[in-house]
This record gives structure tokens, sequence and C-alpha cells, in this order.
């Protein structure tokens, strides 16, 4: 259970970033936060229309097979990371 209250801290924590992380760590945070929420991608791909969707379910597909746990644990540990923790 201790992996869920930090993961939930971290997502308060990230919150207090003073600077805006760069584009390819923003869909690595969405990308395990969704994987440590919902589990593996689901849903149609966005089509080129949507680069933005297109890149995030791109990210979030990558993560395919990771476990909730694990998913979590990687999202926290990039925030300590970003926090410089």
């Amino acid at each position: 259970m201790a992996i869920k209250d930090d993961f939930e801290k971290a997502q308060a924590d990230v919150k207090t970033l003073k600077e805006k992380p760069d584009n390819a760590t923003l869909l690595d945070l969405y990308a395990l936060y969704k994987q440590g929420t919902e589990g593996d991608a689901t849903g149609r791909r966005p089509g080129i229309m949507d680069p933005v969707g297109r890149a995030k379910f791109d990210a979030w597909a990558a993560k395919k097979g990771a476990s909730n746990d694990d998913a979590m644990a990687g999202y926290v540990a990039l925030v300590k990371k970003l926090l410089g923790k």
C-alpha cells in the first residue's frame, strides 16, 4: 500500500515544480501515470490530425506490460528526480 501513498504524494509534488519539464519528460510522466492508474493503453490511436493525442497514446503504449506498481514506482522516481531529491 505504501507505493500508492508515494504515488499520490508525487502527484501533488509534481505540481510544485518551479520549471515546466521538457516535452519528452512530460510524455513520460503522462505514460507512467496512465499505466499506473489504468494499465495498458486502450482504445484507438489518434489520427495524424491530433499530434498531441497521438504522442501521448504512443508514450502510454510504450509502457505496455508494466505492472501498475512498477509504473507508479517509475512515476515517483521521476518526480523525485525532477525535484532534485
